[in-house]
């Protein structure tokens, strides 16, 4: 149970939020008030009032950012002092942003009303009675998926521009060194922060005990939710380096700083992390922008087409399991486990493919008699296909990879910046540890209203020379960016 300064953390935050908005501009005020909320806020502490959604470390920032932009908020003198910044008042990006997206947005919300329709009976495993659904948790639950849709709203908006992205990649990467601190502390000491500020922990204290040593944990749900972000954190700082030089600066700063978090992600002990870290950073490295963006394409596809080759047997399931056994026993009984209970749940799942179970657990396996517990919910992907059904998992993964997908195979690569190219590979990243984990959380909502908002972002079609971070005169952003390097570096008045 969180202790007070839990609650009060929380029901701080907007003020935290509003000092934001106050001093920084637009769009750094937004993204700081998401990560740092995401990072700091405490995961039980909120309030669950009749008919009004779960209000939590979730909920509190982007309601009060929403809020805070709604009336005008940020530094509009920042705003015009930081390159990009100016594109990110809604004046360009957001015109159209979401209309590719509107028929998802629409099926998303009303989803809920089928699979409440379709779930009015109660379900009895022995002692235990699960109540069937009602059109007021049609209502909650609409309530709740708007809440978790917002960050992607905000950002089709505000993180539109390619300069907004070397934004959103920054604050990512400065955001994961500094909790890195928290994170080795953690890893020499044990996971206890938590517990030591806001009076609980908030998983089970033995899936943190790893190697010998310690998983780190810090604030957030499970330590894979931060190993996954650090891996994230690692492909963000390497996209940063290749912008730099994309652009004739230094980045030797940005370099070493993914070497760093990627030390740190590998003494917090997740091998699928540390995996998918590994396997993308290269890509980002070496391979060209459009290249990047088809990777990012690819996996997506793969990613929104797991439950099919999932149920058809086309992922090489003994082979990974295998494989994993060669690394670790102990790591391989895990997935095994995973796999065996994805199995279970897309069996269940698939009584009522069309609109799910609902909520209250009635997507779970339980003992006829006992009426225990029999099943264990891990992947994003098999507990979305449970609870909203079909319906509810194009929904959800359709607006997860689409933004991917139009950037992959749509025209928009003549525009790509290093910094675009990289953000869609740390979506990647997220995208594919839904599979094995429940990773979903308001940051990968943000960065996929980001790519959302490129997909439709048109850039102004003259700057100012003497504005203050303008490209020169009556260049587009389109048409420098196109250049190669060396014709860049003229433009900017370089060798």
């Amino acid at each position: 149970m969180p202790n007070a300064l839990a609650f009060i953390v929380v029901f701080s935050w907007p003020v935290v939020v509003y000092v934001l908005f106050r001093f920084l501009p637009r769009i750094e005020a937004l993204g700081w008030s998401m990560f740092a909320g995401y990072l700091l806020l405490p995961t039980r502490a909120g309030v669950d009032l009749p008919l009004v959604p779960l209000i939590d470390k979730d909920a509190i920032p982007v309601l009060t950012a929403a809020i805070l932009l709604a009336f005008g908020m940020g530094a509009a003198a920042a705003d015009r002092r930081v390159p990009g910044a100016g594109f990110a008042n809604g004046t360009q990006e957001g015109r159209g942003a979401i209309v590719p997206f509107l028929p998802l947005l629409v099926v998303l919300l009303a989803a809920p009303i089928i699979t409440v329709l379709t779930n009015s009976e109660p379900l009895f495993f022995g002692p235990l009675e699960l109540p069937g659904l009602r059109i007021y948790d049609a209502l909650s639950i609409i309530g709740r998926l708007a809440i978790v849709i917002l960050p992607f709203l905000l950002a089709a908006k505000y993180f539109a521009s390619p300069k907004s992205h070397v934004a959103l990649l920054r604050i990512i990467v400065l955001g994961m060194l500094a909790y890195s601190l928290l994170a080795l502390f953690e890893v020499r000491m044990s996971p206890q922060l938590n517990y030591t500020l806001y009076g609980f922990f908030p998983h089970q204290f033995a899936q943190h005990v790893r190697a010998g040593g310690f998983r780190p944990i810090v604030f957030l749900h499970h330590g894979l939710w931060l190993a996954i972000l650090f891996a994230m954190a690692i492909i963000a700082s390497t996209a940063l380096w290749r912008q730099r030089l994309w652009e004739g600066d230094r980045a030797g700063h940005w370099f070493f700083a993914a070497l760093y978090l990627l030390l740190v992600l590998f003494l917090a002990k997740s091998l699928g992390a540390f995996a998918i870290a590994i396997v993308l950073m290269p890509a980002v490295l070496f391979l060209g922008l459009r290249t990047q963006v088809l990777l990012a394409g690819v996996i997506s596809v793969i990613v929104l087409l797991y439950p099919v080759l999932r149920s058809t047997d086309l992922v090489p399931v003994d082979s990974i399991v295998r494989l994993a056994e060669s690394v670790s026993v102990e790591r391989a009984d895990s997935l095994r486990f995973r796999l065996e209970n994805e199995d279970a749940l897309t069996a269940r799942a698939a009584e009522k493919p069309i609109a799910g179970w609902g909520i209250w657990g009635r997507n779970q396996i339980y003992d006829t008699e006992s009426g225990r517990l029999m099943s264990v919910t891990d992947g994003a992907w098999v507990i979305v296909i449970g609870v909203y059904g079909w319906i509810g998992y194009i929904a959800q993964f359709g607006l997860l990879t689409l933004p991917t997908l139009l950037l992959a195979f749509g025209r928009r690569s003549s525009t790509l910046t290093p910094a675009t190219a990289g953000l869609a590979l740390v979506m990647a990243a997220n995208l594919l540890d839904l599979l094995p984990n429940a990773t979903l959380t308001p940051i990968t909502w943000l960065i996929g209203g980001a790519l959302a908002g490129f997909c439709a972002y048109r850039a102004p079609t003259e700057v100012k020379e003497d504005q203050p971070g303008g490209i020169g005169p009556k260049r587009s952003w389109a048409m420098l960016t196109d250049r190669p390097r060396q014709t860049r570096l003229k433009a900017k008045g370089g060798a």
